[in-house]
């Protein structure tokens, strides 16, 4: 019997998988696409996430950033990251990457999509396109809007805060080595290194439009971009998924199934790593349901600062004091880029 199968092939179940053999536990991950795969993302690993994969094993190439700049146009605040540096690697290298490390531990990959589930004692039950697998554990690694979390009845009525997110890359070598955060009335972009000849510029807001007419809200930002545009926009969205629990018998949420607030903080990728890790040394412990309490510690300041700042956003008047009030309280907002970090 397979120890556990992750329904899901992107960095959270790859990470999930690779862990798991690491462990000595059979790991199995079904996912539809083939190659690596692409979606909107900010692309910056912080410090800790980058750790975490280099102590998995994972090599990959990509830009190191030292640090989180917040800008607005007339004000600006910077903090250094105390312990390592972050790294920004585009999503495709870093899937490929994981894919290469999770190959060479013996993970095996099934093409398809888990369209079924059933829980029985001591085991759980699959069905990969009509194709049965049975597992000790499922993890459902199925991203934002995963259809396994709907299917266990673990998403609570759909908030109406709906922020959406849209990335592209430009053709143009960094110009510093902080990832940075430019606010504007109507959101915020996000601009990370992630080669010596490649930045990406992601834009997350709670209006609907295209691409450029966010990119306008930035003037100062837009003059830097004197590259042409590397690849084309994707999106995502609505980010802020609430869940119920990461645990329901014997399957388990990992990644954005787990449950998302918003991509402001930039720490998605790192909590998805670090939360893999932590699922399997539950798992291995023989206390699965010790993974809800693990996960809720390692996101809680992630949740509350990532809150902390919508709050603020949702509001024309705290939104505009954000960036001043960073550059005026430097040492806490050096406190909140590293704790973050």
């Amino acid at each position: 019997m397979i120890d556990v199968l992750v329904a899901g092939g992107g960095p959270a179940g790859l990470a999930t998988a690779i862990n798991a053999a690491r462990a000595g536990m059979e790991a199995v991950v079904v996912e539809p696409r083939a190659g690596p795969v692409d979606k909107a993302c900010g692309e910056g690993l912080m410090p800790t996430g980058a750790a975490a994969l280099r102590s998995m094993g994972v090599l990959m190439d990509g830009r190191p950033f030292r640090g989180i700049r917040y800008l607005d146009g007339f004000h600006r605040a910077q903090a250094a990251f105390r312990d390592g540096l972050g790294i920004g690697v585009r999503r495709t290298v870093l899937h490929a990457a994981l894919a290469d490390r999770a190959e060479d531990l013996g993970v095996r990959v099934v093409s398809g999509h888990v369209d079924g589930v059933c829980q029985e004692t001591g085991s759980v039950l699959a069905s990969v396109g009509g194709r049965p697998l049975r597992a000790r554990w499922l993890v459902a690694a199925d991203g934002l809007h995963s259809p396994i979390r709907a299917m266990l009845g673990l998403e609570p009525r759909p908030s109406r805060l709906r922020r959406y997110g849209l990335r592209r890359h430009y053709r143009t070598a960094p110009w510093t080595d902080f990832v940075e955060v430019h606010w504007a009335p109507g959101g915020e972009a996000y601009v990370t290194p992630v080669s010596d000849d490649l930045v990406g510029v992601a834009v997350l807001s709670s209006r609907r439009r295209a691409y450029d007419d966010h990119l306008a809200e930035f003037p100062d930002l837009r003059a830097r971009l004197d590259g042409p545009a590397a690849t084309p926009v994707r999106g995502a969205g609505p980010l802020l998924q609430r869940v119920r629990s990461r645990v329901a018998g014997r399957v388990l949420l990992v990644g954005d199934a787990a449950g998302y607030v918003d991509a402001l903080t930039g720490e998605g990728l790192s909590l998805a790593v670090s939360s893999s890790e932590a699922l399997v040394s539950c798992l291995r412990a023989g206390r699965p349901e010790s993974y809800e309490q693990a996960w809720r510690r390692l996101s809680l300041r992630h949740r509350v600062l990532t809150s902390a700042l919508l709050t603020a956003r949702r509001h024309q008047g705290s939104a505009r004091l954000v960036v001043p009030a960073a550059q005026r309280l430097p040492v806490l907002f050096s406190a909140a880029v590293r704790a973050l970090a």
